[in-house]
């Protein structure tokens, strides 16, 4: 007899029967901190020309429920309102990434718990506790793969976001171990998502498809639909497929957790990551007086490969490609003294000055880049600053701040929420939503959770 446990299995044991109590205050800590980041990205987000055309899209194909779709008045069913809401907390890049997978995860994962437990009006208590199970589950399986999917051009959100998206949903609903094991196998079995759509819509939407897709599967199990339980293992599965044919084992559930080890990178700022060491090394050079715009002849980054892969717009034309150009990171930089969500602009794009000093920054990758610095550096920078004079200046930067091993102070974490909420909702009413989520544990109920009474909603043009 074979003692064989398909990977889905044991994930589905460990999250159906996970509970509050079984979670250490410190990851307690950690899932609130993404849950105030998140939802505060989002109410942003909702502004966004993405988001509008997504709540449009689900007012023509969704039926009214009770979850909360940021940004309109009437409440929609769970998937309906997970697609909007992750749409709109990935629409402007501006959402937690974790190393395990390179996912982001909690723009997928939490709008899915959300969704689910406004349906079936769940307390604070467990709300919190299905973000864990879904978090969990989504890195410990990324822990188990290689980043073999992402170099193969996969985007990571799409193909494992359903995955948390799905575990967070089946707890929520409390399903029992075998049925979240079945909707674990019909996520996986469609989930996909490839990096061409990086500068486009598409990788919004692609990520508001994956946390629908975990909601809907999750309620298909509850029905009794069941997918492939070896879908990570079959000779045609994910790992086969995606990753070169590579599984590890499963880490240990629930003894070193991933929201603390290696823990999740809130942002500082709203472009994609891979800019952000190289944006802190230019800052700190600029703070000290080391550089004076005036003089800069040219901004010279060396940075992993992964880095080139993903910064892939040297001339951005549009808001989602400044997003993903580190040219314009560091010329919005040096400036306008930091990036903000209303650098991404399209007049700020079009300025003279901005377009000239992106013509003088340049990426490439050299030797040093090998595996022992790239543990401790995946997405680091050495910024050299070449002056008009011929002199010049270099800073190494490991891990910007907001990264898991230099988080964002309590102040941070409030005042980026704050900047992005007080843009859609009045202060008062933003300030009441980030001390229910900083004691979401106590909350009876989570039903009226984003209820605003006086929405301040406008359209934020790509």
């Amino acid at each position: 007899m074979s003692d064989f446990t398909p990977s889905l299995v044991t994930l589905a044991r460990w999250s159906s029967g996970l509970q509050l109590a079984d979670i250490p205050p410190a990851v307690q800590d950690a899932a609130k901190r993404c849950l105030i980041d998140t939802l505060g990205v989002a109410l942003a987000g909702s502004r966004s020309t993405v988001a509008v055309q997504a709540r449009a899209v689900i007012a023509v194909t969704a039926g009214a429920g009770e979850s909360t779709v940021l940004g309109q008045a009437r409440n929609a069913a769970a998937p309906a309102a997970a697609f909007a809401n992750a749409t709109a907390a990935h629409a402007l890049d501006f959402d937690d990434n974790c190393y395990p997978g390179f996912v982001h995860g909690s723009a997928v994962i939490l709008p899915a718990a959300l969704a689910v437990a406004q349906m079936c009006d769940l307390s604070g208590a467990r709300l919190l506790a299905a973000i864990a199970a879904g978090a969990e589950c989504e890195y410990a399986l990324a822990k188990a793969l290689t980043r073999q999917i992402y170099d193969r051009g996969w985007w990571t959100t799409g193909v494992l976001g359903v995955v948390g998206a799905c575990a967070a949903a089946c707890h929520g609903l409390g399903l029992n171990a075998d049925q979240t094991a079945a909707a674990l196998g019909l996520a996986i079995a469609g989930t996909g998502g490839m990096k061409a759509g990086f500068g486009s819509d598409a990788k919004m939407l692609m990520a508001g498809r994956s946390s629908e897709a975990g909601v809907i599967a999750a309620l298909l199990a509850s029905h009794g639909s069941r997918g492939p339980l070896d879908v990570m293992e079959h000779e045609k599965g994910l790992a086969a497929m995606f990753n070169g044919g590579l599984l590890n084992p499963l880490p240990a559930l629930g003894s070193r957790w991933s929201l603390i080890y290696p823990g999740v990178d809130i942002k500082r700022v709203p472009v994609c990551l891979s800019s952000h060491a190289a944006i802190d090394a230019l800052r700190e050079l600029l703070d000290e007086g080391e550089v004076r715009v005036g003089d800069i002849d040219a901004i010279l980054c060396d940075v992993p490969p992964i880095v080139i892969q993903n910064l892939v717009h040297d001339a951005p034309v549009s808001r989602q490609q400044a997003q993903f150009s580190m040219p314009f990171a560091l010329a919005c930089t040096a400036l306008l003294g930091d990036i903000t969500v209303d650098s991404l602009d399209a007049t700020v794009l079009a300025r003279a000055d901005l377009q000239q000093l992106m013509k003088r920054v340049r990426m490439a990758s050299s030797a040093r880049w090998q595996t022992s610095l790239l543990d401790s550096a995946p997405e680091g920078a050495w910024v050299k600053v070449v002056r008009r004079d011929g002199s010049s200046v270099e800073r190494f930067c490991a891990m910007p701040v907001g990264a898991a091993s230099r988080p964002l102070s309590g102040d941070q974490l409030h005042q980026k929420f704050m900047q992005c909420a007080t843009g859609v909702w009045p202060v008062a009413r933003a300030q009441r939503l980030f001390d229910d989520l900083s004691h979401l544990e106590d909350l009876p109920g989570v039903r009226d959770l984003l209820t605003c009474e006086t929405p301040t909603v406008e359209t934020m043009q790509s």
